[in-house]
């Protein structure tokens, strides 16, 4: 009987302890976040989320500014997603900064050297339709987006994100999600002092991207 006692307390032992171990990123955490109206009024809202050792169509970019929570879009952009989502899976994104800062027109990261010119070795194909993919997505303010070289297959991990609507980039930039909470975090990016090669004069750092699961 004692024996019987002691298994079965071994068996909840484990059962609890395991629980816990899967379970330890399934905390619920609360974020506040502007809304921005058509007349120009500034409204609070709250976005619940948790993080997901899964891949998921949200991410959380941390920075050192706040956090910026993006939708991807796959049924627009699959292969430019399928790439993002493979370099976050693989912390592909810590430790970087923002390293083109323009006002009104975008604040772009991804890349590790940290000079606009390093990257993944994967390149991937422009999904844009200039280069002959259908992508309607326009670059409207809040945007996440492919930045790219001459060449239009020359995307691999540096992306922008719009700061105010810019029409001239749509048809020629992969375009692939959109930020659902934190454009005041790319607000606060965007107008920050930079040098004259838009690089800001204090840097801003990206410090990781990770999957979320957004509770509706």
């Amino acid at each position: 009987m004692k024996k019987s006692i002691i298994i079965i307390t071994i068996l909840i032992f484990i059962g609890i302890t395991c629980f816990f171990i899967f379970n330890k990123d399934s905390k619920t955490y609360t974020y506040e976040y502007n809304v921005y109206t058509s007349n120009g009024e500034i409204n609070k809202e709250e976005l619940t989320y948790t993080k997901s050792k899964k891949i998921t169509n949200y991410v959380r970019i941390e920075t050192s500014m706040g956090d910026i929570f993006v939708e991807l879009y796959p049924d627009i952009a699959p292969k430019t997603v399928s790439n993002f989502k493979a370099l976050v899976k693989s912390g592909f994104y810590k430790d970087m900064i923002f390293h083109r800062v323009i006002k009104n027109f975008m604040i772009q990261t991804g890349d590790p050297t940290g000079t606009g010119n390093g990257g993944n070795s994967r390149k991937i194909v422009g999904e844009f339709s200039s280069n002959g993919i259908e992508n309607n997505l326009a670059h409207e303010r809040g945007v996440i987006s492919m930045a790219r070289a001459n060449d239009k297959n020359s995307a691999s991990s540096q992306f922008f994100i719009v700061h105010k609507t810019y029409p001239s980039l749509d048809g020629e930039y992969a375009a692939f999600g959109k930020t659902i909470a934190g454009l005041e975090v790319v607000d606060k990016i965007a107008t920050t002092k930079t040098d004259n090669n838009d690089k800001p004069t204090t840097d801003i750092n990206l410090i990781n991207i990770e999957f979320v699961n957004i509770e509706k």
